[in-house]
């Protein structure tokens, strides 16, 4: 029994699939389940079965859940205590909605280190509500921007409003969209149908079917689409401004649309806190934070979120 097939346990448990473990852990689908088969066939045990079109946990395997996670803790307890040792840097772990990721969190977290003073390792990544939710409960990551986590799945997580903005839907100067919006053509990124994410809910708001929907690498390649008039793209305001007035895109309103959406920083409570993660969120409630979320210039890929103990673990 190692820590990686634990750590596989605890995130196919709380995420329901061996996908969304995998993409979390930032791993295959099959090396998830092959972590997971030898960990049964150690314990002798399913430890979680399918049970419709989810999963559910064994009696066992609700037994193993809160002592895994325990372990998988103290694991990275462990690893922390030897970077301590060796006068490592301080680490910060940044996961974040796709927007977020793909235009905030590159500028976000060098002005962060250019500002705190001291020598921090930063890693930031993108993932869905309910994967940010784990990484952060079981501390693969330290704070996630995006929608309010408090709550989810009864975690004790704690989230503060940290950005408002307002999502829109753009299209070009030059496509005038016939019919109800569930008929339109929906440009999306593959984040799109996060239920608590501004898109997801928006797309819910409007009841437009999957069928609708053509998905795309990252929102630039959406919002690239959409000046060329293959459909209509929802986008926070204020990330499109520019492209507004140069003309290459046009807002189109919706009864559903301009909506006011909020930005998250979420985190666990104080005293389960770093330091490098406290200093993260003082810094967000400060003006070059603000700026650096309104103003985040063409935006950057986001790097594969990859905290130092998945190395550890899958390597």
């Amino acid at each position: 029994m190692t820590l990686t097939q634990l750590t596989t346990f605890v995130m196919v448990a709380k995420l329901g699939s061996v996908k969304a473990a995998a993409r979390a852990l930032a791993v295959s689908e099959p090396a998830v389940s092959q972590a997971l088969s030898a960990l049964r066939h150690h314990l002798n045990d399913p430890l979680i079965e399918r049970a419709g079109t989810g999963m559910r946990l064994t009696p066992a395997g609700k037994r193993l859940l809160p002592v895994a996670t325990q372990m998988v803790s103290l694991g990275l307890d462990a690893e922390a205590a030897v970077r301590t040792g060796q006068g490592a840097p301080e680490q910060l772990r940044l996961v974040g909605s796709s927007t977020v990721a793909e235009f905030v969190a590159p500028l976000l977290i060098d002005t962060f280190t250019r500002l705190c003073g001291r020598q921090i390792d930063t890693s930031a990544g993108v993932a869905a509500s309910d994967e940010m939710a784990a990484l952060v409960e079981n501390r693969f990551a330290d704070v996630a921007i995006g929608p309010n986590l408090a709550g989810l799945r009864r975690n004790e997580l704690q989230s503060v409003a940290v950005f408002r903005t307002r999502l829109v839907l753009v299209t070009s100067r030059t496509t005038r969209p016939a019919g109800p919006p569930e008929a339109w053509p929906w440009l999306v990124d593959q984040y799109a149908a996060d239920p608590r994410g501004d898109s997801g809910a928006l797309l819910h708001r409007l009841r437009v079917a999957e069928n609708r929907l053509r998905v795309y690498p990252n929102q630039t390649a959406a919002w690239a689409a959409a000046a060329q008039g293959a459909g209509l793209a929802p986008a926070p305001e204020h990330l499109v401004a520019e492209q507004v007035r140069r003309g290459e895109l046009r807002v189109v309103d919706t009864p559903a649309t301009p909506v006011e959406t909020t930005w998250y920083a979420t985190a666990l409570p104080a005293e389960r806190r770093s330091p490098a993660t406290d200093a993260f969120l003082h810094f967000l409630d400060t003006a070059p934070a603000l700026r650096a979320m309104r103003n985040p210039g063409a935006g950057v890929q986001p790097a594969a979120f990859r905290p130092p103990v998945y190395v550890t673990l899958w390597s």
